[in-house]
């Protein structure tokens, strides 16, 4: 008898064991689900994200609206509200590039960024850009995916870059203030966090006075906030 309760309660602690197991299974990949894990590279004194942001919530939970149409996209400009798209609303380019962010969801003080990580000031870029030094946009570019616009035979010129720093700067596009998507293959525009019309562009046909690719830096004024760009963090 006092073998039979023996082997109950063992089963019971074993069953009770699996279920928790189980349980605890669930629901870290919820939270992967929720707060994806990225990975990162070192370069100089900064660690990077490697991939683009792809959250739909914020650090606090709260989901960021999720805009498709062009007027919606318009709209949340006029209420000064946050939104995300994929480009083209094509969950494929998502996969690839990450999401686009408007300015309300880069500044909303529920935080954008995951715990540990933060959107880089236009002064943590320009230290990253002159560690660099020299080509930098080549050197931050992915291996490939990237074409160039400057294309007199109509062929399908390379435009990659070597990806020598890990990077990996994608050439997601963006989607305009009307809700248009422009430059998918073509150029990264990525937010600087210090101010709302800073988008910093690495692109296959912005070049210097001897035809090099160069990073160009493009200014958008206030009522700008709507343009979709991607985010890249950088580790607090």
């Amino acid at each position: 008898m006092d073998n039979e309760k023996g082997k109950s309660l063992i089963s019971t602690g074993t069953s009770y064991l699996a279920k928790t197991e189980k349980l605890l299974s669930i629901t870290q990949k919820i939270l992967s689900e929720i707060k994806p894990q990225y990975e990162s590279v070192r370069i100089g004194n900064q660690e990077w994200m490697t991939r683009n942001l792809d959250v739909d919530r914020f650090r606090n939970g709260d989901l960021i609206p999720h805009v498709e149409s062009d007027e919606e996209w318009k709209k949340a400009l006029e209420n000064g509200q946050p939104a995300w798209s994929y480009y083209d609303n094509d969950p494929e380019n998502g996969k690839k590039y990450g999401k686009l962010y408007n300015w309300y969801a880069v500044n909303d003080p529920r935080g954008l960024a995951q715990e540990g990580w933060h959107i880089p000031s236009d002064a943590e870029w320009t230290i990253f850009f002159e560690y660099l030094g020299e080509d930098e946009c080549y050197k931050m570019k992915s291996a490939e995916g990237w074409i160039e616009l400057a294309n007199e035979n109509n062929e399908d010129p390379n435009g990659n870059g070597d990806n020598s720093t890990g990077f990996n700067a994608l050439p997601g596009g963006y989607r305009r203030v009307n809700g248009s998507f422009l430059n998918v293959r073509y150029g990264a525009f990525f937010w600087s966090a210090t101010r709302n019309e800073s988008i910093l562009v690495c692109d296959s046909d912005v070049y210097d006075d001897d035809l090099n690719v160069v990073w160009g830096r493009i200014y958008y004024y206030s009522y700008d906030k709507s343009v979709g760009a991607s985010v890249r963090c950088l580790r607090d």
